[in-house]
């Protein structure tokens, strides 16, 4: 089942259950993608599986700094909320790469390249994206490459 079915299924069930937080969560998550797909000009064909996994990744980073915004200024009731919306999107996300695993690709990457220095960050990243796709969070990548170039 494609993707996109899928969360429209889940989206009826939860609404049909009385779960009206996630079936709110997934009518939005759906909002985002036809966005996606009219901005992209794929309206009738709609998007494929991972250019949906990209919509998701890119929500599921807007709770993640939306969390650490409201945490920094002490508003812990509404991360929660966000909490619950991230656990929510994360179900449609393929399996995240560990750090350890992340540290394997980027070193592969480096490699790969011949990345000598911090010059070279973007196309280590971009190696590593290509290689491990949505399945490793774009900060912990940056974070790590960093980190192996001394940057």
């Amino acid at each position: 089942m494609a993707l996109k079915e899928q969360i429209q299924n889940d989206m009826k069930a939860a609404l049909l259950s009385g779960s009206r937080f996630e079936g709110d969560v997934l009518r939005n998550l759906k909002a985002a993608i036809l966005n996606e797909e009219v901005a992209k000009g794929k309206r009738d064909e709609g998007l494929g599986d991972d250019e949906i996994e990209q919509v998701i990744a890119r929500e599921v980073k807007k709770r993640r700094e939306s969390i650490a915004l409201y945490e920094q200024n002490g508003r812990g009731e509404l991360a929660d909320g966000e909490k619950k919306e991230l656990e929510v999107l994360e179900q449609y996300l393929p399996k995240q790469l560990s750090e350890d695993e992340v540290r394997v690709l980027v070193d592969e990457a480096i490699a790969t390249v011949g990345a000598d220095g911090p010059q070279m960050m973007g196309q280590v990243i971009g190696a590593v994206k290509a290689k491990a796709g949505n399945t490793a969070d774009g900060s912990i990548v940056a974070r790590i490459v960093k980190e192996q170039l001394g940057v």
